[in-house]
């Protein structure tokens, strides 16, 4: 293993395994490996734990399955990169309402620091007092806006970020989180309900006050189930629908 990725001892407190894969995932998190780069073969990692290679295949299993890393058949396993791919297969979930799904246009309309308040504190595990980052967009498909989102994120885990970084990103906004910070969004829990749109975000979407709106509350989780954003998204849903097909595997 390079001499980049230091990793400590195993010990016989837990299952050989799940230590490989803790280990594993701090090396990401502190960035030994970058998104979309190879981590070392099964064998050498076996070499340097000293366990069994089915010991380490368990343990890069456990991490697959968490979408941490991802196996390309003939090429080795590797960090899983956040792109435009990957936001649309995994966290893109609105579409048009004959089915249609598109690339999101985003365009930011507010960037601030702020308290985190009662709301975020909890879902972000924070004090009410802890300095925050909040972002609103506006998201846009195929010319229409569709969404007004609200970021809130832990001003801790993301410092220097400036509205100039944000909006100057190249990438997706999870990818700016993983390369730029090295954190790297596993999974989100989201939670569904409707509304109805306030004067503000009526003029933001371009609809009536008072139309129906679908309402997105999500939390991004990284390793160890960290939450590291809250995402609020008002959906216009008169022209917009929720659409996440369960199951379906990601073809490489």
């Amino acid at each position: 293993m390079p001499a980049r990725a230091p990793l400590r001892s195993l010990v016989a407190d837990r299952p050989l395994a799940e230590q490989v894969r803790a280990q594993l995932a701090e090396g990401m998190a502190k960035g030994a490996w970058k998104p979309g780069e190879a981590i070392p073969s099964e064998s050498q990692l076996a070499a340097r734990f000293g366990v069994a290679i089915g010991t380490i295949r368990k343990a890069v299993d456990g991490l697959v399955a968490q979408q941490a890393l991802v196996r390309r058949q003939g090429k080795g396993t590797f960090v899983t990169a956040h792109d435009s791919g990957r936001l649309m297969f995994h966290f893109f979930h609105i579409v048009e309402r004959d089915g249609t799904k598109s690339y999101p246009e985003v365009r930011t309309i507010d960037f601030r620091r702020d308290r985190a308040g009662a709301e975020a504190a909890r879902a972000l595990d924070l004090s009410p007092l802890d300095k925050v980052v909040r972002i609103r967009n506006v998201l846009s498909l195929r010319g229409r806006r569709a969404i007004l989102d609200d970021i809130t994120l832990p001003a801790q885990l993301f410092p220097g970020l400036t509205e100039k970084i944000f909006v100057a990103r190249e990438n997706t906004i999870y990818h700016l989180y993983q390369s730029r910070y090295g954190i790297n969004v596993l999974r989100a829990d989201e939670r569904l309900r409707g509304a109805v749109a306030s004067r503000e975000q009526a003029e933001r979407l371009g609809i009536d006050e008072g139309a129906a709106l679908l309402e997105i509350r999500r939390v991004a989780y990284t390793f160890r189930d960290r939450p590291v954003e809250l995402r609020v998204s008002h959906v216009d849903a008169a022209r917009f629908e929720y659409h996440n097909t369960l199951g379906k595997g990601e073809v490489l």
